[in-house]
């Protein structure tokens, strides 16, 4: 095996470690992914169980774009890392829906749906809703601005309904939120355009689908994926990387780091340490169930894609007391988008805020139990917002912050992150980048995003 120095290790193979990978491969660099784990794609990943596929983490890809289309998110990345149209075969959503008291809004990939849907509900918001829409911030804005802005507070300068407020804010914060409550205005504009304005979409096969797609990328282009890598120690001389040290001891010489473990957890493997101050770890995580159906969820009445939902007029968006909270929550059927053809498996996936600390206190039999008594409990609050599926279950499965914790390396499971992020996605050390979550971008989309452009900012230079 060569042993001169990579031109660059990236630490972590999920969507942003490997697009980064793929970025840097295909200017012929000598780059290496190093994975802690048996498999790729860290939370949004997939498994068997039982003979049947799971995905995990993926409810729908943001940022949908029809084949055709030139602009956007999706084609700008499929045009940087080389791949088709084809590779991801993004489906759109069928129809979605936020239900609070008194009021259903629903959405589809037709921006004019969402339009219609608050003049019939809200009429006296549509035209404060609108000015919204032409002064929402693009992607090339993100981070620019060094002081944050409330995103409730810049929505009450176009909204003065504060129910709509809220149910505008409940799909942008459950699928990027990392702030306990509200979000950097920023950080909205991104996520309500992926959500709202783009749309929508899964593939077929699911994450699978996506995450093959990226890996043989990566290695048709020379690039080296290593399984089973875990990084001890990142090793500095003089205020640059010298070198990474494995779990087994084994030592990688590199010119420079990229590394989407995470912020802190990053800095705490550099060597020497005191490079950063220990920061409070991100509050916000999920518990999710599977129930894997015997019919397709369109046979028992249901035809919603996702519904969010929330009992209150607010939404309580911050770690619960308990294990776990169901004032609030989303109903996700990976069935209903427009596929040609059937899914293998019909499915209902329900998430939850959860508190990481009291599911990382049990004991594992009490463990087990949570995740039976979790299952019951949210299986029970779905269906008063769709049709009774729990006749129909042949298979479940659950996963909490502490599988979170496992699968990302998270503090506390916070499963978008530190509650600060890094936009320009340097580090004390000048060879040493971050990409990924704590970077600032979420989602598959903004998570191949950002490993694209932290790759070309700062690798590719």
């Amino acid at each position: 095996m060569d042993q001169s120095p990579y031109d660059a290790i990236i630490i972590g193979a999920g969507m942003s470690g490997l697009a980064a990978g793929i970025r840097l491969a295909r200017f012929d660099r000598r780059v290496c992914v190093l994975e802690r784990h048996t498999t790729i794609g860290g939370l949004n990943s997939f498994y068997r169980l039982g003979g049947r596929n799971y995905d995990v983490g993926l409810h729908a890809v943001t940022n949908y774009a029809p084949r055709e289309s030139r602009r956007g998110p999706l084609p700008v990345l499929l045009r940087q890392l080389r791949l088709s149209w084809d590779d991801f075969a993004l489906v759109p959503q069928v129809r979605s829906q936020i239900v609070f008291p008194g009021a259903a809004l629903e959405f589809s990939n037709d921006r004019a749906l969402v339009e219609a849907e608050i003049a019939r509900i809200f009429p006296r918001q549509i035209d404060g809703f609108r000015r919204l829409l032409e002064n929402l911030l693009d992607y090339d804005q993100l981070g620019v601005d060094g002081h944050p802005v409330s995103s409730r507070a810049a929505l009450g300068a176009y909204l003065t309904d504060p129910l709509l407020v809220e149910m505008l804010l409940c799909p942008v914060l459950y699928y990027g939120g990392y702030r306990e409550h509200d979000t950097d205005f920023q950080q909205f504009s991104i996520l309500f355009r992926s959500i709202f304005l783009e749309g929508l979409g899964r593939p077929l096969a699911g994450v699978r689908r996506i995450l093959k797609a990226l890996t043989r990328q990566f290695k048709a282009l020379g690039g080296e994926l290593r399984l089973r890598s875990g990084v001890s120690r990142i090793v500095a001389v003089a205020g640059r990387v010298e070198r990474v040290v494995l779990d087994s001891g084994e030592e990688l010489e590199a010119r420079r780091v990229m590394s989407s473990a995470g912020w802190q957890e990053t800095m705490r493997l550099c060597d020497p340490p005191g490079l950063h101050e220990e920061e409070p770890h991100g509050q916000i995580s999920l518990v999710e169930s599977i129930s894997i159906l015997d019919t397709a969820p369109r046979e028992l009445g249901y035809d919603r894609t996702i519904v969010f939902f929330n009992d209150a007029e607010r939404l309580h968006y911050a770690r619960p007391e308990g294990l776990i909270d169901l004032s609030s929550g989303v109903i996700c059927s990976p069935d209903n988008f427009a596929y040609d053809q059937p899914l293998e498996e019909n499915a209902i996936r329900l998430t939850a805020l959860a508190n990481y600390d009291r599911w990382t206190a049990l004991e594992e039999d009490d463990y087990r139990r949570a995740k039976r008594e979790a299952y019951d409990r949210m299986t029970a609050a779905a269906v008063r917002h769709m049709p009774d599926f729990r006749p129909h279950v042949v298979q479940t499965d659950v996963f909490t912050p502490r599988t979170i914790h496992r699968y990302t390396g998270h503090d506390g499971g916070a499963v978008y992150g530190s509650p600060v992020k890094r936009y320009d996605g340097t580090t004390p050390l000048a060879n040493l980048f971050i990409c990924g979550t704590d970077q600032g971008l979420v989602g598959v989309i903004g998570a191949i995003m950002s490993g694209v452009t932290m790759a070309n900012r700062h690798l590719l230079t």
